[in-house]
């Protein structure tokens, strides 16, 4: 086994249809790979799969290890972008040592550990008894891991393989939750006289909203509130749309409104524009604007009242990083998202997420924004919470993992937590006895696309890998 084989595995991965809520291929497919190789399988109600390999000959007495990846991806494209991922394959080129998809996610984020895992299934290495997990719908809530039944797995060490930075060994993650609001509004005419515009906010890096919340990048739902707001009250809403997923910070958005001069409300927008190019300029140096006229004359208008408090809801509402953790140095503890909004029928919805290393912190960011969220006369919701993993640094694990990277590349790995969410929380709460770790191959720009995998360093995770699976004991 070598990460040839692992990429050979992902590269089928990546014809796979499996966004999250959505993996019932990528479910069979992981059974079906099982029966090829004679494995051992089984499937719980919720859809997480187990693949169990026994002992190689005098690996018997070897405790059971654990190796866990989740089966769905998060699917973002470009808005130009016509894949369709319910049926497409990724479409990925290999440029300067990264694999990259540039008009959609890749899905490395987990297509990549779980490929590790069924590459290690179907090798002949001498090792000990393998539990391979693969949970549903981490992306979207974790609904695998807290569904996860007492008794589907048995071992009492697991490796995560979930984590984006080769050479760091994650023992801590942030728990997270999130807020959702919806506004209600009427509508109203169209002021005679005035012109019906779209304009748009596009083309920013975006990112995931817990590994990339700290680098200061736009949000472009935000943004365009904020200029909006300045416009306020001559200017009506008619429609407004941005961002994506819950755990993706926004891309890019886009309004359609009742002005009483276009042509001087889009030099006030290019001069907007220019403004959030040069804030930006160094941490998110590619965002554009674009304007048009709109020849509709069938459009009607939020009211003012619900239009005022929407737009001054989204200029105000938190998005970004609450608190830099005491503990651990550089590690975001508390953050925000505002990750999306929708409009139509009458109702706007709007998702954020909120995450911390620390319960009660967690607790206070999600008040914080549902607070704004009712002050602007919202109906507020909370998904169920996931819990974080709170370091254990005299971890056995963590000791194999480390020695091994050590005597592998000559030089110690970092010992980190993630601002992240990672299942295992999840996990230590329903087997308080697991012994656990996280670590992976580099990744870049997850959950947004371009998202990219450092060939380079998946040669070193798989080989990490290896050594830690063929020699642990």
């Amino acid at each position: 086994m070598d990460s040839n084989t692992v990429l050979e595995i992902f590269r089928e991965i990546t014809r796979i249809p499996r966004e999250s809520g959505h993996e019932e291929k990528m479910t069979a497919y992981l059974l079906d790979f099982a029966k090829k190789h004679n494995l051992e399988s089984k499937r719980d109600a919720t859809g997480n799969v187990v693949i169990i390999k026994e002992a190689t000959p005098g690996k018997e007495n070897v405790p059971t290890l654990v190796l866990q990846g989740h089966q769905d991806m998060v699917c973002e494209k470009l808005k130009d972008s016509a894949h369709n991922f319910e049926t497409d394959p990724i479409d990925y080129v290999i440029e300067d040592g990264w694999m990259i998809a540039k008009e959609t996610t890749l899905g490395a984020d987990d297509g990549i550990g779980v490929a590790a895992c069924l590459a290690l299934l179907q090798s002949d290495l001498p090792m000990g008894r393998l539990e391979c997990l693969f949970t549903i719908s981490e992306e979207t809530g974790m609904d695998g891991a807290m569904a996860l039944e007492p008794g589907f797995i048995t071992g009492k060490t697991l490796i995560n393989l979930d984590s984006e930075d080769e050479g760091e060994l994650f023992v801590g993650c942030a728990g997270g939750v999130n807020t959702t609001a919806e506004f209600t509004y009427g509508t109203e005419p169209v002021k005679e006289g005035y012109d019906i515009v779209r304009i748009h906010l596009f083309n920013a890096i975006g990112g995931h909203s817990g590994d990339d919340i700290n680098k200061e990048r736009a949000n472009t739902v935000q943004q365009m509130a904020r200029f909006l707001y300045t416009e306020m009250p001559d200017i009506q809403i008619i429609h407004l749309e941005g961002g994506g997923k819950h755990n993706a910070i926004a891309r890019e958005c886009e309004a359609t409104v009742a002005v009483p001069d276009a042509m001087a409300f889009f030099r006030r927008f290019e001069q907007f524009g220019k403004a959030v190019n040069k804030e930006f300029s160094v941490s998110d140096p590619d965002i554009k604007y674009t304007y048009e006229s709109v020849d509709d004359a069938s459009l009607e208008a939020v009211d003012a009242k619900s239009a005022d408090r929407l737009i001054s809801c989204l200029t105000a509402i938190f998005h970004g990083v609450l608190s830099m953790s005491q503990d651990i140095k550089g590690l975001v503890e508390t953050s925000s998202n505002l990750a999306s909004v929708r409009m139509g029928e009458g109702r706007v919805n709007v998702c954020t997420s909120q995450r911390s290393s620390v319960e009660s912190a967690k607790r206070f960011v999600a008040d914080k924004v549902a607070a704004c969220f009712k002050l602007a006369g919202a109906s507020v919701k909370h998904s169920e919470p996931y819990p974080g993993w709170k370091p254990d640094m005299d971890s056995h694990i963590l000791k194999v993992c480390f020695d091994s990277y050590v005597k592998l590349f000559g030089h110690e790995p970092k010992v980190k937590a993630i601002h992240a969410g990672l299942e295992c929380g999840l996990f230590l709460e329903k087997f308080p006895d697991l012994d656990m770790i996280s670590f992976g191959p580099t990744l870049r720009g997850v959950h947004a696309p371009g998202e990219k995998l450092d060939l380079a360093s998946n040669e070193k995770f798989v080989r990490h890998l290896v050594d830690v699976v063929t020699n642990f004991c």
